[in-house]
């Protein structure tokens, strides 16, 4: 449900800029005007299951507890990076915001929860809701603080088309479009961007790889070798400067196994609504399970083998992609940035940049208690609300976990590098710009279960995993859809249902409104949609790929039907985390 922004008899109504501080000069004018019930505005972040995130501290030495406090500490800046990338307006709002929860005694508790909202979605905007505003009345900017907010995207391609100069910089992952003084734009780099803030995460980096690799305290880590995560964390902090993200990605590759696991820098574009060439800042600080990464640690050595197997032609195929692959199943400690905003990761694919995933591939990781918490929290209540009585015996935590590596493994399968009709060379996601990621979501969902099938002719699951893996198809739809149908994951899940619907693969009970997954008709409706989204990325055609969304896309009455039948189960989770203790020092 849309917040209403017309008044109503017993509204709580804030005027927060009225209660900035004289003194903050530096404050932007933002509008900042609420109204709201304080009611619907509890509903609001109750749809988020809070859940606690702890971790066992009594695996780690003290030299690791040291460095993971400062690792957290790396977290806590991306959060604050990030505030940046999605609104300029954020910190002086945030200022308003912490300003009335001390200075508004009688709507007190209504100043917390709405800064609490805030602190969710870093920013006015409900990311549940389409980003409708539930702070003043502007619209989340499409290029959100990665471009002037009056700048289209007319005025972006005009300025590269007269300076072609500048079109590798304003494309670029890691650069910031900026005014110069004349009003003309500007690409501003990451480093100088963000400096005040890389500059600190940098020196947090730097100290954590010191703290792992001194000798005195390798002696109390048990063996423990840290060398390889340490020369990432310094690589990185070099890239922070430098602006250069290859070699420290290179670097992250190479990590080898140990108990603290970390990911940090600005990988995913979703957040840039105008082009997708944006990078996310974002960190997971995580603990490593090893008996789970070794387990499906062998699912790597198919990946050649899944390429070839792919139902396009050869030519399109990329076999040149990099078949190191590692995957780590690890429990969260602390997230930061990016996917800490809404709705929560469970897994990624990364890194993005298609140099490393050709040189080295890329690196699977698996959040397993987050994956647990929704799994409990929402899937099986989903299930057991939209499912086939008779089908609820094939759902099972491991083939829903099992489904998000897969996925992950398919994001690095397809085509990378596309030359286009054109014979321009360039990559899938600049040539699809904002809807390379539905289409993205979309092919990784159901290249896995695609895959899948090819595991159980190669004798690795048997069929019966395979129809559990199908079974979980459509709580997982429900569960996606949930963020928001136009949100890249919501999307994507989208295309599916209407597909295999069409296929017949699965049907659904006018009667009962539960679904019945047949599982002998979605191997071929998986294999035709998987041809279809693999040519679409190959052909590189944006209006084609338009098209296919525009066909595939709708959301149907009887699924907005359902939908409002889900409304009292959670629709994400909200971690709070343990490890949080720390950017209290």
């Amino acid at each position: 449900m849309k917040f209403k922004r017309h008044m109503k008899p017993g509204l709580v109504a804030l005027c927060i800029a009225a209660l900035i501080p004289a003194s903050n000069t530096q404050a932007k004018k933002v509008d900042t005007n609420v109204h709201m019930p304080a009611d619907q505005l509890k509903e609001q972040i109750g749809r988020y299951a809070q859940v606690n995130v702890s971790y066992d501290e009594s695996v780690l030495s003290a030299p690791e507890k040291e460095a993971l406090a400062k690792l957290v500490k790396v977290g806590g800046v991306m959060d604050e990076i990030f505030l940046r990338q999605v609104w300029a307006g954020n910190v002086d709002l945030r200022k308003s915001l912490v300003y009335k929860m001390g200075a508004d005694a009688e709507n007190k508790m209504f100043a917390k929860d709405l800064y609490h909202f805030f602190k969710i979605n870093f920013g006015p905007w409900n990311r549940l809701e389409h980003n409708a505003a539930f702070i003043g009345n502007l619209e989340k900017p499409d290029g959100a603080g990665y471009y002037p907010e009056d700048m289209t995207k007319e005025e972006f391609e005009k300025h590269i088309a007269d300076n072609p100069g500048d079109k590798d910089a304003f494309q670029d992952y890691f650069t910031r479009i900026d005014r110069n003084d004349d009003g003309s734009l500007k690409a501003t780099p990451y480093a100088v961007a963000y400096k005040e803030q890389l500059a600190k995460a940098a020196k947090l980096m730097n100290e954590a790889a010191d703290i792992l690799t001194n000798a005195e305290n390798k002696k109390m880590m048990k063996g423990v070798d840290y060398t390889t995560l340490a020369n990432f964390l310094r690589s990185r902090a070099a890239a922070f400067s430098s602006n250069s993200y290859v070699q420290s990605d290179m670097d992250w590759m190479d990590v080898t196994n140990n108990i603290i696991d970390v990911t940090i820098g600005p990988y995913e574009v979703y957040e840039d609504g105008l082009f997708a060439y944006k990078a996310a800042f974002e960190g997971f600080i995580t603990i490593r399970n090893p008996s789970d990464s070794k387990a499906l640690d062998g699912l790597k050595s198919f990946l050649p083998a899944m390429e070839r197997n792919l139902p396009i032609d050869d030519k399109y195929k990329n076999m040149n992609r990099g078949t190191d692959s590692p995957i780590s199943v690890v429990d969260v400690v602390f997230i930061g940035g990016d996917s800490k905003a809404g709705v929560q990761t469970i897994a990624f694919n990364l890194p993005n940049d298609e140099t490393v995933r050709e040189a080295k591939g890329s690196k699977k990781v698996m959040l397993k208690n987050i994956a647990r918490a929704k799994y409990d929290q929402i899937l099986i209540p989903i299930a057991e609300k939209l499912l086939d009585k008779s089908q609820m015996k094939h759902v099972n935590f491991d083939s829903y976990f099992t489904n998000v590596l897969m996925h992950e493994l398919a994001h690095g399968l397809g085509p990378g590098t596309i030359t286009l009709a054109d014979g321009t060379e360039t990559t899938v996601n600049k040539a699809l710009q904002t809807l390379y990621s539905p289409l993205e979501e979309c092919k990784a969902d159901i290249m896995g279960l695609y895959d899948k099938a090819f595991l159980v002719e190669q004798g690795y699951i048997t069929k019966e995993e395979l129809e559990k893996s199908y079974a979980c198809f459509l709580p997982g739809f429900f569960r996606a859809i949930r963020f928001g149908v136009h949100e890249a994951h919501g999307r994507a899940n989208m295309i599916q249902y209407n597909y295999l619907l069409d296929r017949g693969a699965i049907t659904l009970d006018a009667k009962t409104e539960r679904y019945t997954v047949h599982f002998d008709k979605m191997p071929e409706a998986i294999k035709a949609l998987c041809h279809d989204l693999c040519m679409v990325q190959a052909n590189g055609d944006y209006e084609a790929a338009q098209a296919f969304l525009d066909k595939w896309g709708e959301v149907p009455a009887i699924v907005e039907k359902q939908l409002k039948s889900l409304e009292t189960i959670p629709t994400d989770i909200e971690p709070v985390y343990t490890a949080a203790k720390y950017l209290e020092d």
